[in-house]
C-alpha cells in the first residue's frame, strides 16, 4: 500500500476545510463563511484500497498580522508545509489575489510535488473561462497537476486523490483504519461551540473569542460537557450572551444538537462566558489555550 501526508494550504476563505471534510467524507474541521475560521493544523485521514492519505488542514495564510494570534496562524500554516509528501495549494476559481500570490511564493520553495486545486468551480457563471484560467495558472508555476473541483458539490475529488496516490511511495498506514482525525474529542467539541459562535456573531467578536473545555464526562450514551467561552473585553460578554441570555442559549442549543449527532447520544452542555483581557496578543495566553505552532 501507499501512504503519505498532504498539506492543504491557501489564503483564508478558499474552502480548504470544506475540501478536507469532503475528501475525508465527514466533518473534521469546522466551516463558516468567515475568514480565519481554521486556527490549528488538523489532520483528516482517508483510507482507500490504494493506501492511506493524511490531509493536513491549515489556517489561511494572510498578509495582515496585527496580533500574536494572527502571527500564530501564519506560523501554523507555514509549519504545515514541513514533513509532508505532497502539497495542495487551494485557490478560488475565477479569483486571484495578492494573498494567493503570497502563498504561491511559499509553495515555490517546497521540495515536494505541489498540486493546484481550483475550488468553487460550481460558482463560476461562465464555465468557458475555466480552461484559460488553468492555462494562466500553469504559467505561474510548474505545478504537478491542476484540478478544478467543487468541495461543496464533491465534484472531481476522486481525480485529486488519484493524482496524490500517484506521487506517494510505498509505506504503512499512519493511523488505524477507524481513525479519521488526530484531534481528541475535547478539541472537536470545543470547535463545535466556536463554530456556532462564529456563525451567529458579527464584526470583530468571533475573532476575539476562543473556547476551552473544562469538563468532559461520558457515562454510556450520556456526555456531560462544560465549556468556557473566553473573550477579550467585558463589552463583548453582553454581545455573546444576548438579551436575557437568548444568544448564549441559541448557541448552546445548536452546539448540543451537533454534539448529539456526532456522539449518538444525549449531551448536557453548560456554557460559561469569561474575560481574559487582550488574550489574542498575549503569547502566554495563546499557549494556555492550546495555540502552539510547533
Amino acid at each position: 500500500m501507499r501512504s503519505g501526508m498532504v498539506a492543504v494550504v491557501g489564503r483564508p476563505n478558499v474552502g480548504k476545510s470544506s475540501l478536507v471534510n469532503a475528501l475525508v467524507g465527514q466533518k473534521v474541521s469546522i466551516v463558516t463563511p468567515k475568514p480565519q475560521t481554521t486556527r490549528h493544523r488538523i489532520q483528516g485521514v482517508v483510507n482507500r484500497p490504494e493506501g492511506q492519505v493524511v490531509f493536513v488542514d491549515t489556517p489561511g495564510i494572510h498578509r495582515k498580522t496585527p496580533f500574536a494570534l494572527n502571527r500564530y496562524l501564519n506560523e501554523a500554516a507555514i509549519g504545515g508545509l514541513r514533513g509532508v509528501d505532497v502539497v495542495l495549494f487551494v485557490v478560488e476559481a475565477g479569483r486571484w489575489t495578492d494573498e494567493d500570490e503570497q502563498v504561491l511564493e511559499r509553495v515555490k520553495t517546497c521540495a515536494v510535488p505541489v498540486g493546484l486545486v481550483l475550488n468553487k468551480v460550481d460558482k463560476l457563471t461562465d464555465k468557458t473561462q475555466l480552461l484559460p484560467e488553468i492555462e494562466a495558472h500553469a504559467k505561474r508555476h510548474g505545478f504537478a497537476f491542476i484540478a478544478p473541483v467543487s468541495a461543496q458539490k464533491r465534484d472531481n475529488l476522486d481525480a485529486v486523490v488519484k493524482e496524490i496516490f500517484a506521487r506517494l511511495t510505498d509505506g504503512p498506514a499512519l493511523y488505524p483504519e477507524d481513525q479519521v482525525t488526530d484531534r481528541d474529542l475535547a478539541f472537536q467539541l470545543a470547535e463545535t461551540v466556536r463554530e456556532k459562535l462564529m456563525q451567529r456573531l458579527r464584526q470583530e467578536v468571533p475573532y476575539a473569542l476562543t473556547v476551552e473545555i473544562e469538563k468532559l464526562e461520558r457515562e454510556g450514551k450520556l456526555t456531560r460537557v462544560s465549556a468556557v467561552i473566553w473573550i477579550e473585553r467585558d463589552s463583548q460578554k453582553a454581545i455573546v450572551i444576548g438579551a436575557d441570555g437568548a444568544g448564549l442559549k441559541a448557541i448552546g442549543t445548536a452546539a448540543r444538537r451537533e454534539m448529539e449527532y456526532r456522539l449518538g447520544g444525549k449531551v448536557f452542555l453548560k456554557l460559561w462566558v469569561r474575560v481574559k483581557e487582550g488574550w489574542t496578543d498575549d503569547p502566554r495566553a495563546l499557549a494556555q489555550f492550546g495555540y502552539d505552532p510547533t
